[in-house]
């Protein structure tokens, strides 16, 4: 099992920037993909971002693409979502999640964190 745990979320004005973390623990090499979603209520889950766990390629929504940028710390096994420019559009949950090496579905959850973007 895998145990994911998210930090940074906030409150921040248009156009400011926030850092959000995902600390893995547990069963960590079995970590194939790490990725960020986000949520609004009412609305279905959206990907955001995510970096595969050994080789560090990287995947972007077009709607953060040049906005914010993934990435990873092996050593201490957190995964980082820095996020410029935001806009209240970006407003929403964001949760990190892992698949298993051999998979492709997102198995493992964080609780997810709170960003809110005011205009």
């Amino acid at each position: 099992q895998v145990q994911l745990v998210e930090s940074g979320g906030g409150l921040v004005q248009a156009g400011g920037s926030l850092r959000l973390s995902c600390a893995a623990s547990g069963s960590t090499f079995s970590i194939g993909v790490m990725g960020w979603f986000r949520q609004v209520p009412g609305k279905e889950r959206e990907f955001v971002t995510a970096i595969n766990w050994s080789g560090g390629t990287t995947y972007y929504a077009d709607s953060v693409k040049g906005r914010f940028a993934i990435s990873r710390d092996a050593a201490k096994r957190t995964v980082y979502l820095q996020m410029n420019s935001l806009k209240p559009e970006d407003t929403a949950v964001y949760s990190c999640a892992a698949t298993r090496v051999t998979s492709i579905r997102y198995d493992f959850w964080g609780q997810g964190t709170q960003v809110t973007v005011s205009s």
